[in-house]
Protein backbone atom coordinates (compact mmCIF):
# COMPACT_ATOMS: atom_id res chain seq x y z
CA UNK A 1 0.00 0.00 0.00
CA UNK A 2 1.47 3.70 -1.34
CA UNK A 3 2.29 5.80 2.22
CA UNK A 4 2.37 9.52 1.05
CA UNK A 5 4.12 11.66 3.48
CA UNK A 6 3.82 15.40 3.14
CA UNK A 7 5.56 17.48 5.39
CA UNK A 8 5.98 21.84 6.72
CA UNK A 9 9.13 22.79 8.21
CA UNK A 10 10.10 25.89 10.17
CA UNK A 11 13.59 26.68 10.76
CA UNK A 12 14.36 29.96 12.38
CA UNK A 13 17.29 29.35 14.51
CA UNK A 14 20.16 32.29 13.48
CA UNK A 15 19.39 34.66 10.95
CA UNK A 16 17.27 33.11 8.13
CA UNK A 17 13.07 32.75 8.38
CA UNK A 18 12.09 29.46 6.59
CA UNK A 19 9.45 27.68 5.69
CA UNK A 20 9.22 24.33 3.25
CA UNK A 21 6.94 21.81 2.05
CA UNK A 22 8.53 18.36 1.40
CA UNK A 23 6.59 14.97 -0.10
CA UNK A 24 8.16 11.22 0.07
CA UNK A 25 5.79 8.88 -1.69
CA UNK A 26 6.94 4.97 -0.18
CA UNK A 27 10.72 4.75 -0.24
CA UNK A 28 11.46 7.15 -3.44
CA UNK A 29 13.49 10.52 -3.57
CA UNK A 30 11.67 12.92 -1.78
CA UNK A 31 10.51 15.96 -3.20
CA UNK A 32 10.81 19.51 -2.23
CA UNK A 33 7.19 21.19 -3.14
CA UNK A 34 8.45 24.57 -2.12
CA UNK A 35 11.43 26.59 -0.39
CA UNK A 36 11.04 29.88 1.02
CA UNK A 37 13.95 32.16 2.98
CA UNK A 38 13.56 35.35 4.22
CA UNK A 39 17.34 36.51 4.72
CA UNK A 40 18.44 39.32 7.52
CA UNK A 41 21.71 40.10 6.46
CA UNK A 42 20.48 43.89 5.88
CA UNK A 43 19.27 43.98 9.55
CA UNK A 44 22.62 42.91 10.91
CA UNK A 45 24.96 44.61 8.69
CA UNK A 46 25.82 47.86 10.55
CA UNK A 47 27.08 45.44 13.40
CA UNK A 48 29.60 42.88 12.12
CA UNK A 49 27.13 40.01 12.60
CA UNK A 50 23.96 38.56 14.38
CA UNK A 51 22.54 40.47 16.53
CA UNK A 52 20.56 37.91 18.67
CA UNK A 53 17.64 40.51 19.62
CA UNK A 54 16.94 41.96 16.14
CA UNK A 55 17.01 38.19 14.83
CA UNK A 56 14.23 37.07 17.03
CA UNK A 57 12.05 39.63 16.54
CA UNK A 58 12.28 39.55 13.05
CA UNK A 59 11.55 36.01 13.06
CA UNK A 60 8.25 36.94 14.96
CA UNK A 61 7.65 39.56 12.31
CA UNK A 62 8.10 36.89 9.22
CA UNK A 63 7.41 33.52 10.44
CA UNK A 64 3.92 33.14 9.52
CA UNK A 65 4.27 35.39 6.52
CA UNK A 66 6.97 32.50 5.51
CA UNK A 67 4.64 29.75 6.19
CA UNK A 68 1.93 30.91 3.94
CA UNK A 69 4.26 31.66 1.04
CA UNK A 70 5.52 28.18 1.46
CA UNK A 71 2.06 26.30 1.40
CA UNK A 72 0.74 28.78 -1.55
CA UNK A 73 4.00 27.70 -3.93
CA UNK A 74 3.65 23.96 -2.96
CA UNK A 75 -0.30 24.41 -3.57
CA UNK A 76 -0.59 22.31 -0.55
CA UNK A 77 -3.25 23.14 2.48
CA UNK A 78 -2.69 22.41 6.41
CA UNK A 79 -5.37 19.90 6.12
CA UNK A 80 -3.23 18.27 3.40
CA UNK A 81 -0.26 18.19 5.71
CA UNK A 82 0.60 14.96 7.85
CA UNK A 83 2.63 16.79 10.47
CA UNK A 84 4.99 19.97 11.20
CA UNK A 85 8.50 19.58 12.01
CA UNK A 86 10.67 22.42 13.58
CA UNK A 87 13.79 23.59 14.64
CA UNK A 88 13.76 23.14 18.40
CA UNK A 89 18.08 23.37 18.49
CA UNK A 90 20.83 24.37 18.68
CA UNK A 91 20.39 27.60 18.04
CA UNK A 92 20.18 31.68 19.02
CA UNK A 93 17.36 30.65 21.85
CA UNK A 94 15.39 33.71 20.98
CA UNK A 95 14.58 32.59 16.93
CA UNK A 96 14.32 28.79 18.03
CA UNK A 97 11.66 30.04 20.66
CA UNK A 98 10.23 32.18 17.58
CA UNK A 99 9.69 28.95 15.53
CA UNK A 100 8.92 26.17 18.39
CA UNK A 101 6.17 29.04 19.05
CA UNK A 102 4.90 29.29 15.47
CA UNK A 103 4.47 25.83 15.16
CA UNK A 104 2.58 24.60 18.38
CA UNK A 105 0.57 27.54 17.45
CA UNK A 106 -0.29 25.47 14.09
CA UNK A 107 -0.70 22.35 15.53
CA UNK A 108 -2.54 23.30 18.55
CA UNK A 109 -5.43 24.68 15.72
CA UNK A 110 -5.03 22.08 13.31
CA UNK A 111 -4.18 18.69 15.38
CA UNK A 112 -0.98 18.28 13.19
CA UNK A 113 1.55 16.19 14.91
CA UNK A 114 4.72 18.19 15.99
CA UNK A 115 8.05 17.18 15.44
CA UNK A 116 10.86 18.72 17.03
CA UNK A 117 14.51 18.78 14.64
CA UNK A 118 18.00 19.40 15.33
CA UNK A 119 18.89 21.52 13.17
CA UNK A 120 22.49 19.90 13.06
CA UNK A 121 20.56 16.67 12.08
CA UNK A 122 18.59 19.05 9.59
CA UNK A 123 21.99 19.59 7.34
CA UNK A 124 23.41 15.78 8.23
CA UNK A 125 20.80 14.42 6.58
CA UNK A 126 20.15 16.70 3.93
CA UNK A 127 22.25 14.30 1.28
CA UNK A 128 19.75 11.67 1.94
CA UNK A 129 16.66 14.18 1.04
CA UNK A 130 18.95 15.39 -2.37
CA UNK A 131 21.17 12.46 -3.04
CA UNK A 132 19.09 9.30 -1.40
CA UNK A 133 22.00 7.95 -0.45
CA UNK A 134 21.98 4.82 2.05
CA UNK A 135 23.16 4.69 5.84
CA UNK A 136 25.74 4.25 7.31
CA UNK A 137 27.94 7.17 5.65
CA UNK A 138 30.50 9.73 6.76
CA UNK A 139 28.77 13.42 6.84
CA UNK A 140 31.16 16.46 7.28
CA UNK A 141 28.91 19.23 8.76
CA UNK A 142 30.45 22.40 8.28
CA UNK A 143 28.60 25.31 8.93
CA UNK A 144 29.07 28.90 11.34
CA UNK A 145 28.89 27.83 14.17
CA UNK A 146 29.76 23.76 14.16
CA UNK A 147 32.42 21.61 12.05
CA UNK A 148 32.38 17.78 13.17
CA UNK A 149 32.45 14.84 11.06
CA UNK A 150 29.68 12.22 12.41
CA UNK A 151 28.86 8.47 11.44
CA UNK A 152 25.21 8.75 10.48
CA UNK A 153 23.32 5.29 11.18
CA UNK A 154 19.82 6.48 11.56
CA UNK A 155 17.79 10.03 11.66
CA UNK A 156 18.34 10.14 15.92
CA UNK A 157 21.99 7.90 15.55
CA UNK A 158 25.54 9.75 15.10
CA UNK A 159 28.69 8.91 16.08
CA UNK A 160 31.20 11.92 16.30
CA UNK A 161 34.59 10.97 15.40
CA UNK A 162 36.36 14.59 15.83
CA UNK A 163 35.48 18.50 15.44
CA UNK A 164 36.54 22.12 16.26
CA UNK A 165 37.79 22.63 20.00
CA UNK A 166 37.42 26.07 19.25
CA UNK A 167 36.23 27.89 16.03
CA UNK A 168 34.18 26.52 13.56
CA UNK A 169 35.32 27.22 9.94
CA UNK A 170 32.56 29.83 9.12
CA UNK A 171 33.28 31.59 12.31
CA UNK A 172 36.65 31.55 11.21
CA UNK A 173 35.87 32.54 7.87
CA UNK A 174 33.49 35.40 9.19
CA UNK A 175 36.30 36.81 11.15
CA UNK A 176 38.61 36.92 8.66
CA UNK A 177 35.93 39.06 6.40
CA UNK A 178 35.92 41.44 9.19
CA UNK A 179 39.68 42.17 9.94
CA UNK A 180 39.99 42.79 6.05
CA UNK A 181 36.89 44.96 5.99
CA UNK A 182 34.65 42.82 4.10
CA UNK A 183 31.16 42.10 3.74
CA UNK A 184 29.15 39.62 6.03
CA UNK A 185 29.16 36.74 5.60
CA UNK A 186 32.36 36.31 5.40
CA UNK A 187 32.79 33.00 3.59
CA UNK A 188 31.11 33.85 -0.12
CA UNK A 189 33.65 37.10 0.46
CA UNK A 190 36.46 35.48 1.66
CA UNK A 191 36.26 33.03 -1.46
CA UNK A 192 35.40 35.91 -3.89
CA UNK A 193 38.91 37.97 -2.67
CA UNK A 194 41.00 34.60 -2.93
CA UNK A 195 40.24 33.69 -6.21
CA UNK A 196 42.48 36.48 -7.20
CA UNK A 197 45.16 36.03 -5.05
CA UNK A 198 48.46 34.15 -4.56
CA UNK A 199 48.13 31.13 -1.91
CA UNK A 200 51.30 31.13 -1.32
CA UNK A 201 52.27 34.36 -1.07
CA UNK A 202 51.64 34.55 3.00
CA UNK A 203 52.85 31.20 5.28
CA UNK A 204 49.21 30.36 7.34
CA UNK A 205 49.99 27.47 9.88
CA UNK A 206 48.24 24.26 9.37
CA UNK A 207 46.93 23.55 13.04
CA UNK A 208 46.25 20.27 14.74
CA UNK A 209 47.67 18.14 11.84
CA UNK A 210 50.89 16.57 14.03
CA UNK A 211 47.69 15.24 16.07
CA UNK A 212 46.78 11.95 14.91
CA UNK A 213 42.99 12.28 15.24
CA UNK A 214 40.08 14.06 14.08
CA UNK A 215 39.61 16.94 15.68
CA UNK A 216 40.01 20.62 14.05
CA UNK A 217 41.23 23.71 15.44
CA UNK A 218 40.53 27.33 13.43
CA UNK A 219 41.03 30.05 16.04
CA UNK A 220 45.03 30.29 15.24
CA UNK A 221 44.17 30.70 11.78
CA UNK A 222 42.59 34.01 12.48
CA UNK A 223 44.83 35.04 14.72
CA UNK A 224 47.97 34.77 11.98
CA UNK A 225 46.03 36.60 9.68
CA UNK A 226 45.51 39.09 12.24
CA UNK A 227 49.33 39.65 12.36
CA UNK A 228 50.11 39.09 8.94
CA UNK A 229 47.13 41.80 8.01
CA UNK A 230 49.44 43.69 10.74
CA UNK A 231 53.03 43.67 9.43
CA UNK A 232 51.42 44.26 5.55
CA UNK A 233 49.63 47.54 6.60
CA UNK A 234 51.93 49.32 9.05
CA UNK A 235 54.79 50.32 6.81
CA UNK A 236 52.39 51.81 4.15
CA UNK A 237 49.55 52.99 6.07
CA UNK A 238 46.83 50.10 4.62
CA UNK A 239 46.24 47.20 2.68
CA UNK A 240 46.70 47.10 -1.49
CA UNK A 241 43.58 45.21 -3.11
CA UNK A 242 46.35 42.20 -3.99
CA UNK A 243 47.34 42.41 -0.37
CA UNK A 244 43.79 41.34 0.94
CA UNK A 245 43.19 38.87 -1.68
CA UNK A 246 46.78 37.12 -1.10
CA UNK A 247 45.75 36.86 2.70
CA UNK A 248 42.30 35.63 1.55
CA UNK A 249 43.70 33.11 -0.41
CA UNK A 250 46.79 31.78 2.17
CA UNK A 251 43.86 31.45 4.86
CA UNK A 252 41.47 29.43 2.36
CA UNK A 253 44.61 27.26 1.31
CA UNK A 254 45.09 26.33 5.17
CA UNK A 255 41.51 25.68 5.96
CA UNK A 256 41.09 23.27 2.88
CA UNK A 257 44.47 21.66 4.04
CA UNK A 258 43.38 21.16 7.08
CA UNK A 259 39.60 19.33 6.10
CA UNK A 260 41.40 17.58 3.75
CA UNK A 261 43.77 15.84 5.86
CA UNK A 262 41.37 15.05 8.66
CA UNK A 263 39.02 14.13 5.91
CA UNK A 264 41.52 11.64 5.40
CA UNK A 265 41.43 10.26 8.89
CA UNK A 266 38.04 10.33 9.51
CA UNK A 267 37.47 8.27 6.08
CA UNK A 268 40.02 5.73 7.53
CA UNK A 269 37.97 5.15 10.52
CA UNK A 270 34.71 5.15 8.68
CA UNK A 271 35.89 2.61 6.65
CA UNK A 272 36.12 0.20 9.39
CA UNK A 273 32.85 -0.31 9.60
CA UNK A 274 32.78 -1.72 6.05
CA UNK A 275 30.06 0.07 4.69
CA UNK A 276 28.84 -1.36 1.36
CA UNK A 277 28.47 1.81 -0.45
CA UNK A 278 31.22 4.18 0.96
CA UNK A 279 30.12 7.60 0.95
CA UNK A 280 31.38 10.98 2.55
CA UNK A 281 28.50 13.45 2.45
CA UNK A 282 29.47 17.49 3.36
CA UNK A 283 26.93 19.72 4.60
CA UNK A 284 26.36 23.33 6.34
CA UNK A 285 27.33 26.77 5.17
CA UNK A 286 30.97 26.00 4.39
CA UNK A 287 30.22 23.27 1.98
CA UNK A 288 29.21 25.71 -0.31
CA UNK A 289 32.95 27.16 -0.69
CA UNK A 290 34.07 25.55 -3.74
CA UNK A 291 37.34 25.39 -3.36
CA UNK A 292 36.57 23.18 -0.11
CA UNK A 293 34.46 21.29 -2.38
CA UNK A 294 36.77 20.27 -4.91
CA UNK A 295 39.91 19.40 -2.08
CA UNK A 296 37.41 16.66 -0.68
CA UNK A 297 36.13 15.40 -3.67
CA UNK A 298 39.76 14.60 -4.75
CA UNK A 299 40.52 12.62 -1.45
CA UNK A 300 37.08 11.29 -1.92
CA UNK A 301 38.42 9.80 -4.92
CA UNK A 302 42.00 8.94 -3.95
CA UNK A 303 40.25 6.74 -1.05
CA UNK A 304 37.69 5.05 -3.14
CA UNK A 305 34.70 7.06 -1.36
CA UNK A 306 31.84 8.40 -3.15
CA UNK A 307 31.86 12.11 -2.69
CA UNK A 308 28.11 14.04 -2.29
CA UNK A 309 27.63 17.44 -1.48
CA UNK A 310 24.08 19.38 -1.56
CA UNK A 311 23.03 22.05 -3.83
CA UNK A 312 24.42 25.59 -2.71
CA UNK A 313 21.03 26.58 -1.89
CA UNK A 314 20.30 23.36 0.49
CA UNK A 315 23.44 23.85 2.38
CA UNK A 316 22.74 27.30 3.85
CA UNK A 317 20.00 27.23 6.46
CA UNK A 318 16.89 26.56 5.04
CA UNK A 319 13.42 24.31 6.05
CA UNK A 320 13.35 21.96 3.58
CA UNK A 321 16.66 19.88 5.27
CA UNK A 322 14.30 20.55 8.60
CA UNK A 323 10.98 19.13 6.78
CA UNK A 324 12.72 16.18 5.61
CA UNK A 325 14.68 15.29 8.97
CA UNK A 326 10.91 15.86 10.68
CA UNK A 327 10.29 13.42 8.19
CA UNK A 328 12.31 10.63 8.91
CA UNK A 329 11.66 10.89 12.78
CA UNK A 330 8.01 10.68 12.09
CA UNK A 331 8.10 7.86 9.85
CA UNK A 332 10.31 5.95 12.32
CA UNK A 333 7.23 7.05 14.87
CA UNK A 334 8.88 9.99 16.59
CA UNK A 335 6.36 13.07 17.66
CA UNK A 336 6.75 15.59 20.61
CA UNK A 337 3.99 17.77 22.61
CA UNK A 338 3.64 20.86 23.64
CA UNK A 339 5.86 20.78 25.70
CA UNK A 340 8.38 20.60 23.18
CA UNK A 341 11.26 23.13 24.49
CA UNK A 342 13.57 25.33 22.42
CA UNK A 343 17.41 24.11 23.16
CA UNK A 344 20.20 26.87 22.94
CA UNK A 345 22.54 23.43 22.93
CA UNK A 346 22.01 20.08 21.72
CA UNK A 347 24.40 17.89 20.53
CA UNK A 348 24.21 15.35 17.69
CA UNK A 349 26.30 12.48 19.33
CA UNK A 350 25.02 12.70 23.06
CA UNK A 351 27.46 9.34 24.01
CA UNK A 352 30.92 11.34 23.14
CA UNK A 353 31.72 13.93 26.15
CA UNK A 354 31.43 17.89 24.95
CA UNK A 355 34.15 19.24 23.23
CA UNK A 356 33.91 22.86 23.55
CA UNK A 357 32.50 22.72 27.17
CA UNK A 358 29.30 22.66 28.89
CA UNK A 359 27.06 24.49 31.37
CA UNK A 360 24.19 25.13 32.50
CA UNK A 361 22.54 24.99 29.46
CA UNK A 362 24.02 21.02 28.33
CA UNK A 363 27.15 20.68 26.18
CA UNK A 364 27.54 22.89 23.31
CA UNK A 365 28.86 20.02 20.77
Amino acid sequence: MTRTLTILGIESSCDDTAAAVVRQVDSTLPEVLSSIVFGQSELHNAYGGVVPEIAARAHAEKLDICVRQALDASRQKLNELDAIAVTAGPGLIGGVMSGVMCAKGISAATGLPLVGVNHLAGHALTPRLTDGISYPYLILLVSGGHCQYLIARGPDDFTRLGGTIDDAPGEAFDKTARLLGLPQPGGPAVQAEAAFGDPKRFRFPRPMLDRPDCNLSFSGLKTALMRMRDQVAAPKGGLTRQDRADLCAGFQAAVVDVLAAKTRRAISLYLLENPATPTLAVAGGVAANTAIRSKLETVCTEMGAFFTAPPLQLCTDNAAMIAYAGLERFKAGASDGMDLTARPRWPLDLNSPSMLGSGRKGAKA
